[in-house]
């Protein structure tokens, strides 16, 4: 595969440049950590662009200048549709289905059931609702991630489908400025592509998820950010986090890997059964960790 194919390679940078970051947990985020409900959709300055959770691993995962992700990825698609639940579920439309006092069911086995159906104002977003709303037979995360993505062989499921998610979420990011729309020929089809415009936008993402596993790396998960624990796990399920680990100097890039490693080899149904844990948000991470 050549560079031109959209693989970021790594680079070496001054190690004294890494250690410039700010090595102080910024006492803001602790206030939010564990926050639910729509409140959880603010992760920066309310003056900043507002991405969702699927716009910045699109982002994370698009080619800059090309303007579309690797024609090589086939792991984007089903990640996409995982943000999708997170994110339905940090802003408290829905959940897990509630264990009995006698029954403990693992989190693949318990099913999604809707909390507040009120519409969310995001087409993506009220879409998917609306399918796990209106299904008569409640259905796991897992089945939902293949129903939304169209990878499930009973084909009465297919209307579930959520079609051009990635055309869709790269318009999203045109309207807030942050991508453009160009037309480019491959020389047997044409396609419409959404090269970056804001850089700054994107160099902050980046930051974001570098400082998450260094500078502000918290030691443990629960003093995490569920919006950058979810974007970790979901950058990584869809083969995206790489580009955002690229610009690390080796050492740093190392620290960074080791403790992404780390975070997927928690107890999950551990995790979701702590106090204040977002079920739904675990049950997601553990479909994509076999």
């Amino acid at each position: 595969m050549s560079q031109s194919d959209g693989v970021v390679h790594r680079r070496n940078v001054n190690k004294s440049n890494s250690d410039n970051l700010n090595h102080n947990n910024d006492s803001d985020d602790d206030k939010r950590r564990n926050s639910s409900g729509d409140d959880d959709i603010e992760d920066g300055d309310s003056k900043d662009t507002r991405l969702t959770l699927m716009e910045e691993v699109l982002l994370l995962g698009l080619k800059e200048k090309e303007g579309y992700t690797s024609f090589w990825n086939d792991c984007i698609s089903s990640g996409l549709r995982g943000c999708i639940l997170i994110e339905l579920a940090l802003r408290g439309r829905i959940e897990l289905e509630k264990a009995g006092l006698r029954r403990k069911s693992l989190l693949n086995r318990k099913v999604v059931v809707t909390r507040n159906d009120q519409a969310t104002g995001d087409v993506l977003l009220d879409e998917a609702l609306k399918h796990i709303r209106e299904t008569t037979v409640t259905e796991t995360v897992h089945s939902w991630i293949e129903y939304l993505s169209g990878e499930s062989w009973n084909p009465l499921k297919l209307r579930y489908q959520l079609r051009n998610v990635r055309e869709r979420l790269a318009k999203n990011l045109v309207e807030k400025g942050v991508l453009t729309t160009e037309k480019q020929n491959f020389l047997v089809f044409d396609m419409t592509t959404h090269p970056l415009t804001d850089n700054v936008i994107k160099n902050k993402l980046v930051k974001k998820v570098q400082e998450a596993v260094l500078s502000r790396w918290a030691g443990e998960v629960g003093r995490m950010d569920r919006r950058i624990l979810a974007m970790l796990f979901l950058a990584h399920a869809s083969d995206v986090l790489e580009n955002a680990f690229s610009p690390l100097s080796d050492d740093d890039y190392e620290v960074a890997m080791k403790r992404v490693r780390d975070l997927l080899d928690l107890d999950l149904e551990g995790e979701a059964a702590r106090p204040n844990s977002n079920e739904l948000m675990w049950a997601v991470f553990a479909a994509f960790i076999k």
